[in-house]
């Protein structure tokens, strides 16, 4: 039985618990009672009565207070790891850049002698068919006389076909 009361006793601490206030008293004064001395012991709200208005009073309850140095150090200690986190993921973008700008520098010196190999080539391609102007001027040259030889010849194969024509005329009278 003596465990069931100290249930009931603090299901009911529970149930009388002071609601939150929803009137925040937000003020830059210094809190007296810490500095008195006091130990901390706030009294809970009076919550009014509804038989006519009498208020009563309740216990007043001393918070749990956590070890605030512990629950600072554990803030830093998980602060350091996210902070560590961050640094060290930027640092792994940064050596990712880093890596990229390399690959992409070698890239581009690899273009670069591409580049000045097919500017040389072609300068080479450019002498030699300078050396080779002058022939390919005579290969025109003899294409022109073919085509005027091949002319004359036309011309004169139909010049022929009249001469012909016209001695078969004259040996027919």
């Amino acid at each position: 039985m003596a465990a069931t009361r100290e249930e009931d006793a603090a299901m009911e601490s529970i149930s009388r618990a002071p609601a939150p206030p929803t009137d925040l008293n937000l003020t830059t004064e210094p809190d007296h009672r810490r500095d008195a001395g006091t130990n901390d012991r706030t009294p809970a709200p009076k919550r009014p009565n509804n038989d006519g208005g009498v208020e009563t009073a309740e216990e007043a309850t001393e918070p749990a207070e956590p070890d605030i140095d512990e629950l600072c150090r554990d803030m830093f200690d998980k602060m350091s790891v996210f902070l560590q986190g961050e640094l060290t993921a930027t640092c792994e973008d940064y050596k990712l850049l880093e890596s990229m700008n390399k690959l992409t520098s070698l890239k581009y010196m690899e273009m670069k002698d591409i580049s000045i190999n097919i500017s040389r080539n072609l300068q080479d391609l450019n002498q030699k068919y300078a050396s080779l102007q002058p022939y390919l001027n005579q290969i025109n040259q003899i294409e022109e006389q073919v085509t005027a030889l091949e002319q004359a010849a036309y011309k004169l194969d139909t010049y022929s076909k009249k001469l012909e024509a016209k001695f078969k005329k004259l040996e027919k009278r």
